[in-house]
């Protein structure tokens, strides 16, 4: 028998706070906003089942859910690290060394795009434009962005997310 899916009671109340900001009949509108909660919730990732929660809570088909959640970069429908690097790799930051950035991590962390290191504590996610261009190349970790990246400015980066220095929120 599965373990079943549930909000922690503040988590719920979060939840609700969001839907009630929406007119009745509207609480599709609360979906973005209650998968983050979700997605921080259980584990840093979307399971089915958690996102079938998510339908039962908003009153909505589970396949409305999974399009959305699948089609934002920022849900992972998988497992990840404790940090996930989302390094941009659209135009000004792949023009001003993004790729040689990618390449780095790839080669620092022994691993490949969407993949996890072996201790959990890294993903890399190359990312589309995350609307920082004047300060390229830059990743996001966690909300926060790291502007104007250089080889050393990431494995400073990366030694402080193993110091448990690096804030996710």
């Amino acid at each position: 028998m599965s373990e079943t899916i549930a909000f922690k009671p503040e988590s719920l109340a979060q939840v609700h706070k969001i839907i009630a900001r929406y007119p009745e009949g509207r609480q599709k509108s609360a979906l973005i906003p209650v998968l983050h909660v979700a997605q921080k919730e259980f584990g840093g990732w979307l399971d089915v089942p958690v996102m079938d929660y998510v339908a039962e809570l908003l009153n909505i088909k589970p396949i409305e859910v999974y399009e959305v959640a699948t089609f934002y970069t920022m849900f992972n429908m998988k497992p990840v690290g404790k940090y996930v690097l989302e390094v941009c790799r659209t135009g000004p930051c792949m023009v001003s060394g993004s790729e040689k950035i990618l390449n780095h991590i790839r080669t620092k962390l022994n691993i490949k795009d969407g993949e996890t290191t072996e201790d959990g504590m890294f993903t890399l996610k190359p990312a589309e434009c995350l609307g920082a261009c004047g300060y390229a190349p830059m990743m996001q970790l966690g909300k926060f962005f790291h502007e104007n990246l250089t080889i050393e400015k990431v494995d400073e980066i990366l030694d402080l997310c193993r110091e448990g220095q690096i804030a996710l929120d």
